[in-house]
């Protein structure tokens, strides 16, 4: 039975066998007895995602008191659900991350993590719910790794194209041109328009055509 720590594109955090990309944190929010999920699903602001390997470090899953290992299958959906790149494990991606975010909000100082996580928070909950946030761009013009929501299922765009979030990986969606709203919240979909450029899957190979 799978552990309750792989989290979707619309942030929720599931049992489910999915391989993913990257491991990352809300905070504690596990007990440790039981290696299940508490009632609250965060307990800071600072929602980060992490390598899978870091200088030979190795965790036991939720066998710590110290801060809960969750799962995605990529950056996309990491993105997707709120998270950030972690200035400690992932420091490259992270201050391009920062580099873009600055860039797209026309600061001259790039922003320190405690306030882009503030940002974040309030772009990434409504209440305990996925905020969904309107399109502001085109859907022909999102940047490759933008979420949208369509019909209650995530979708990743890549190159112009949607590939559907799914248990096992992408799969790719070839008649949707439209979306009901945009899941990746909008300062990191700013920070991807300004170039930001989140890792992918493989399976989305699986479909590429160019």
């Amino acid at each position: 039975m799978p552990l309750q720590n792989r989290v979707t594109p619309f942030g929720d955090i599931v049992a489910i066998d999915q391989r993913g990309l990257f491991t990352g944190n809300r905070g504690i929010i596990h007990d440790v007895a039981s290696k299940t999920l508490l009632n609250r699903r965060w307990s800071n602001k600072a929602w980060i995602t992490c390598a899978l390997s870091y200088k030979g470090h190795w965790r036991d899953v939720m066998a710590q008191r110290s801060w809960t290992e969750l799962f995605f299958l990529d950056e996309a959906v990491a993105l997707s659900a709120g998270h950030r790149p972690c200035f400690a494990c992932r420091r490259a991606s992270a201050e391009a991350f920062r580099a873009a975010w600055a860039k797209a909000h026309g600061l001259n100082v790039p922003p320190s993590a405690p306030a882009m996580d503030a940002i974040l928070h309030s772009e990434r909950l409504c209440d305990r719910l996925k905020r969904i946030h309107p399109l502001t761009v085109p859907f022909a013009d999102l940047p490759d790794g933008a979420a949208v929501v369509h019909d209650d299922a995530a979708f990743v765009i890549v190159k112009g194209r949607a590939y559907r979030w799914s248990e096992g990986g992408y799969d790719f969606a070839p008649h949707l041109s439209h979306a009901d709203g945009l899941l990746t919240p909008p300062s990191t979909l700013r920070a991807m328009c300004a170039g930001y450029r989140p890792l992918l899957h493989p399976t989305v190979e699986r479909y590429r055509l160019d």
